[in-house]
């Protein structure tokens, strides 16, 4: 797979002694039983019955019958393989049957009470530890980050672990003017040459720039591919798929972490048109997971581990931006699968944790968790809203244009020889955004700090250039300053982020995808920040031109503060986000958390909303959704209707020209002609039958749990061999005294599988695998099976019905 979030080599490149903690999935025995056409079905979990098959007793006439219940459970049974979809019912089910029995026992006795509190009390303790150790992660990042960004253009004398502004804090020298200039400080060029004007110290600074910035980019994506190939991408497509119920075993282990916060930082640091956001909630998971396994209630289920997950998605966004409520939201609207009202409570509680640490921390000086925060101060009038709308067509405009060429480029990438060369090409975007960055003081900031500068609301202290207008005899109190005339200055910006924009707009396209940890909020909303800057302006000078105008007459007089250009660009920051993600409740919330007011709610609104429906209007995936697609990741999206009008058994396999549906009888198979059918099919399952004649339905037995049982019976049970009888029945039946000793296995099949009828319309059977995170349900006509649809048969029949290549979905 060669797209955001997922890496060339990501299946085949992991290291063979990754650890259970590594994995995804429940720790088990790790047994290879490859299935590539279905999916592991539907089981309940009778904890007492998937047991070792470690004694035999005397059964009718003598004959040894097995024993049915057992007392250990055996090691792999009910658990899942890699690149497989769980069992949301089978996981409840389980986990409801693990809460009856510890309610149970709590009235035995003192310490069973204790137990039980534990239990109830371990997932808030969980949550603690997840806000704890991301928000230690995300402060270590984003010091790191700031220092290493800084070093491309000098050095601290006082300490080489400086940034530039610590370095300068102590400095008795530093003026509001030149508040960046410190002797301190050393540019590389006063560090080589001695001096720091000329066109000289200009070109040694250029090259130590570049060279920086392909040092870090190189370390980053060979870091990547030598330990961690998971760690490329923002992550927030997998981990989404991985929150519906996907197995991508490693995704979320103790290595990921460790390489994608150590490359997350260099990646930022070089430059590239990137951010750490997206992959801060990737790391927050990677977190939640690892935890996961120091508590046994969620090591050993899946889907309780995935609420986990669900709150650790929270977690992350609270942390990136410095959003608690927004990180709740996020993970409701945007990520997760399943979100129980426990799962709201205790995301909250994690995300307020996070943000707490994160502020004791305090990485950016400023008692704040983002770089950009803001504070506006001046109201906006209605008329404004016009312009507010623009910025959300132009961010839905762009949202959709961006989508659409950054997904023809990473499917270019997967299907020509550029995949082939991940290093190479990371090196040479990363040249080509160091030589084209630098000239521009707006591209050669960090992203983070030019959407500071354009959201910054211009005081008389800034020395900005984007606030250096002609001062007029005006005084207004407070901070608060009347709209002035632009100076030469002004107009210099306004060509150079005009020209930024450009640059950002395409260099995304090509970045966003690459094999290095990248994000895709900062590069967007810095897109949308210009856009709205540029807007703000123009907005700004029209009222102080023409405040006589009828669209300002009544409230913009001579003299008033008007137009607020910072806002103008947090609005159009929105709009593009909105564009790229189609986030909406969420998008709104982050941003006013981030400004600290509710008073401009409205104009976010107008303009998320505006921005999502221009970008759905042209096309009505969201980034991340595309890159689920082009991965062929089996998610079945909630937002997507199912419209058309064909019914179960168009969809069913066997079609009418295949071979019929491998069954297992329940009681005139051998264990040879079980062996024989699971080596001769991929299947993940197999139908119980009474009959081959009459196909009546008796239950679904899982390929992985036959095996295993199998193996383990031959091992350890006497008298089983190729010609033992299997019995998926309650009782066995008289045996010849002859005759090998039978082999029972009605405890691995699951008695209930979920069926439908075949005339079923699909899109009740589409309702019923999103409502219940089904993998697979029978099909039967007047109580005979018929047939079986997957949630791959699913998935592919969407995509045929939307004149898509249903070969594109490559896993179940």
């Amino acid at each position: 797979m060669e797209n955001a979030g997922y890496c060339d080599e990501s299946f085949n490149s992991l290291q063979s002694g990754t650890s259970d903690e590594d994995m995804v999935e429940i720790a088990g025995a790790t047994l290879d039983f490859s299935s590539t056409d279905d999916v592991p079905p539907l089981d309940r979990d009778y904890v007492s019955g998937y047991t070792s098959y470690n004694g035999v007793t005397e059964g009718v006439n003598g004959v040894p019958k097995l024993m049915d219940l057992l007392d250990e459970p055996l090691p792999g049974v009910g658990t899942y393989e890699d690149f497989n979809t769980i069992d949301w019912v089978r996981e409840k089910s389980k986990d409801r049957d693990r809460h009856r029995e510890i309610t149970n026992k709590s009235k035995e006795s003192t310490w069973a009470l204790m137990k039980s509190v534990s239990d109830a009390f371990s997932g808030w303790l969980l949550m603690l530890l997840i806000g704890l150790m991301a928000g230690a992660l995300a402060g270590g990042i984003d010091i790191s980050a700031h220092w290493l960004t800084d070093l491309k253009g000098g050095v601290c004398l006082n300490g080489f672990w400086f940034n530039h502004e610590h370095c300068c804090w102590n400095s008795n020298e530093t003026t509001f003017v030149e508040r960046d200039k410190c002797p301190q400080w050393k540019s590389w060029a006063e560090l080589i040459i001695g001096t720091a004007e000329g066109s000289f110290a200009y070109i040694v600074n250029y090259v130590m720039y570049v060279c920086w910035a392909l040092l870090f980019a190189f370390l980053a994506v060979s870091l990547v591919r030598a330990f961690a190939p998971y760690a490329c991408g923002s992550g927030i497509p997998e981990i989404k798929t991985i929150l519906s119920g996907f197995i991508i075993r490693g995704y979320l282990g103790k290595w990921t972490l460790v390489i994608k916060t150590i490359t997350l930082v260099l990646a930022v640091s070089s430059g590239l048109s990137l951010g750490k956001e997206g992959p801060l909630i990737h790391v927050a998971c990677c977190c939640g997971n690892i935890l996961c396994h120091v508590f046994t209630k969620y090591r050993k289920n899946e889907a309780k581990r995935r609420e986990v997950l669900s709150a650790a998605a929270a977690v992350g966004v609270s942390v990136a931006f410095g959003a608690p409520i927004g990180g709740v939201l996020f993970s409701l609207e945007e990520v997760s699968y399943y979100f129980p009202l426990k799962t709201l409570w205790r995301s909250f509680f994690a995300a307020l944790v996070a943000a707490f640490t994160l502020r004791s921390i305090n990485p950016f000086g400023n008692s704040r968790l983002v770089l950009f925060y803001v504070e506006f101060h001046s109201p906006w009038h209605l008329l404004e809203l016009v312009p507010f709308i623009l910025l959300g067509i132009f961010g839905g405009l762009w949202g959709a244009a961006f989508i659409r060429a950054n997904i023809a480029w990473c499917r270019r990438r997967k299907t020509t020889r550029l995949g082939h060369y991940p290093v190479l090409e990371v090196l040479v975007v990363t040249a080509v955004t160091a030589v084209l960055a630098f000239p521009n003081e707006y591209t050669r900031m960090s992203t983070s700090e030019l959407i500071s500068e354009l959201f910054n609301d211009c005081t008389l202290l800034d020395s900005s250039k984007l606030c250096d207008y002609i001062n007029v005899n005006i005084t207004k109190s407070s901070n608060e300053l009347a709209d002035r005339p632009a100076s030469t200055n002004v107009y210099m910006a306004m060509w150079q982020l005009a020209l930024a924009l450009v640059f950002k707009m395409l260099i995304t396209v090509v970045t966003f995808g690459m094999k290095v940890p990248s994000g895709l909020f900062i590069p967007s909303m810095a897109v949308g920040a210009i856009a709205g800057r540029l807007l703000g302006v123009a907005m700004e000078q029209l009222a102080y031109y023409h405040h006589d105008w009828v669209i300002f007459r009544g409230w913009c007089s001579p003299g008033a503060d008007c137009i607020t250009p910072g806002l103008y660009a947090m609005v159009g920051a929105a709009a593009c986000l909105g564009g790229v993600t189609r986030m909406t409740v969420s998008l709104v919330v982050i941003m006013f958390e981030l400004t600290g007011g509710l008073e401009y709610i409205v104009p976010l609104m107008a303009a998320a909303m505006t921005s999502k429906w221009v970008a759905d209007a042209i096309g009505r995936e969201g980034i991340y959704e595309a890159h689920i697609r082009l991965n062929g990741y089996p998610f079945l999206e909630a937002k997507e209707e199912f419209s058309h009008k064909t019914l179960a058994m168009d969809v069913m396999r066997p079609r009418r020209s295949d071979p019929p549906l491998s069954v297992l009888t329940q009681d005139s198979m051998t264990v040879e002609d079980v062996e024989t059918l699971i080596t001769e099919t991929s299947y993940s399952g197999f139908p119980v039958v009474v009959s081959h004649e009459s196909q009546r339905l008796v239950g679904f037995a899982l390929r992985r749990d036959l095996t295993i049982s199998i193996e383990n019976a031959r091992r350890r049970q006497d008298g089983i061999v190729s010609t033992s009888r299997v019995f998926f029945t309650e009782y066995t039946p008289p045996q010849a005294p002859s005759s090998p000793a039978p082999l029972k296995l009605r405890s691995v099949m699951d008695l209930s599988p979920f069926t439908v009828t075949d005339h079923t319309p699909m899109e009740i059977v589409v309702d019923i695998f999103r409502k219940l995170g089904l993998r697979q349900c029978l099909v039967t006509h007047n109580g005979r099976l018929l047939g079986i649809i997957t949630k791959k048969d699913i998935l592919k029949h969407m995509a045929q019905m939307a004149n898509r290549d249903p070969d594109s979905i490559l896993f179940n």
